[in-house]
């Protein structure tokens, strides 16, 4: 099991809460992810929102971008994947921002890609918001804008969103990942250079450890993982029992098994983690970041969570207790004394998930706390 955790890029992740000694600051994020890379943690995923999902959109919130290039020249070994919005982006142009970052890393730059859900913060930065299915169609020539850009020169491609005439980008991304535990990641899974027989992969299908950043996804409807499964590396997966995990592991894996040229999926779950001494005191706040105040007068976040579970086409209905955490990520039972929650990790690695991405607050305490006392030590 690899283990991130989500850069706190918002504040927090907890939405009746309205401080949680995080702030939405370089120097906060900096002096964190500094400490985690200290601490073990192999990975940190940056959100992309121009407004704050979790505070209300009047609060602060960081840019993912410029953030991740700050964090490459002041880290070492930690992966850092950056979500990114084709909405958002012209794929040509990030293609030569994220492979500047990743030379800047020396190979540790990742993408998590985010087909869009929030049509107030579209409207408010000018951009075009298109329905559900049209965002992943979107999404989907993106990705072969973007990975074409990535491998060849004098790249052209004319399609419905986007007309790209004889790019040139130079440098390339990185030669191949380097980030802490790429070998974890990779040493059950085949080449990703060749296909079975020694058939050389296309141009345009997702690798591993070539010089392309990794590509994860996220989404439950059957666009979403249709394209996940035909064009990226990774799944990622919203809080759930490990059960419900495995399902949806073995679901993606007879997705990916339409695609015999590509290597296998890596899976990633997330979950809100709370260690403490004894299953009382964990249950306790539990019912604190949950019960106060009531989730109904705190309309700032309230209106941002409606607006995700109506523009996102997700496979169960959320409840106010899903809506105080964000990403569901108390559904993932991480909540207990150091054996309890080291056994649901080992529950989730066993349905099949090599990445945790964590969730605490706050998380300069939580996750040293989380580091000694459950991830193995190194």
């Amino acid at each position: 099991m690899r283990y991130g955790f989500w850069l706190p890029v918002f504040g927090g992740w907890l939405r009746n809460i309205d401080d949680e000694q995080m702030p939405a600051t370089w120097d906060y994020v900096r002096d964190l992810t500094i400490k985690a890379e200290a601490l073990g943690y192999d990975l940190t995923l940056i959100a992309e929102l121009n407004l704050n999902d979790i505070k209300g959109p009047e609060s602060d919130s960081l840019d993912a971008w410029s953030t991740a290039a700050a964090l490459a020249a002041v880290t070492k070994k930690l992966e850092l994947m950056v979500a990114v919005r084709p909405t958002f982006h012209n794929p040509a142009l990030l293609a030569k921002q994220a492979a500047n970052i990743d030379r800047i890393s020396n190979g540790r730059l990742t993408l998590n890609v985010v087909s869009s859900w929030w049509a107030d913060e579209a409207k408010k930065y000018g951009i075009a918001f298109d329905e559900h299915d049209d965002r992943y169609a979107r999404t989907d020539e993106w990705l072969t804008v973007l990975d074409n850009c990535w491998r060849v020169q004098h790249t052209t491609h004319n399609g419905s969103f986007y007309n790209v005439d004889d790019n040139l980008l130079s440098p390339k991304p990185f030669p191949h990942r380097t980030y802490s535990g790429i070998e974890k990641a990779l040493s059950s899974r085949p080449d990703p250079e060749r296909s079975e027989g020694g058939v050389e992969r296309p141009v345009g299908s997702p690798a591993t450890n070539s010089g392309r950043p990794t590509l994860y996804a996220g989404g439950e409807s059957e666009t979403a993982k249709n394209l996940i499964a035909a064009k990226c590396d990774a799944y990622l997966m919203h809080g759930d029992d490990p059960t419900t995990i495995a399902a949806k592991v073995a679901d993606m894996k007879q997705r990916r098994a339409k695609h015999p040229h590509l290597p296998e999926m890596i899976f990633g779950v997330t979950g809100y983690c709370i260690v403490r001494d004894s299953e009382a005191e964990a249950n306790r706040e539990v019912d604190r970041i949950c019960s106060q105040p009531d989730p109904t007068q705190s309309p700032a976040g309230f209106a941002n969570f409606q607006q995700w579970t109506t523009g996102s086409q997700l496979e169960k209905k959320l409840s106010l207790r899903d809506y105080s955490v964000s990403n569901r990520g108390l559904q993932s039972g991480l909540i207990g004394t150091p054996e309890t929650v080291r056994q649901r990790l080992a529950d989730f690695e066993a349905a099949g998930c090599s990445l945790v991405l964590l969730q605490s607050s706050p998380q300069h305490t939580e996750m040293a706390r989380f580091a000694a006392q459950v991830m193995p030590h190194k």
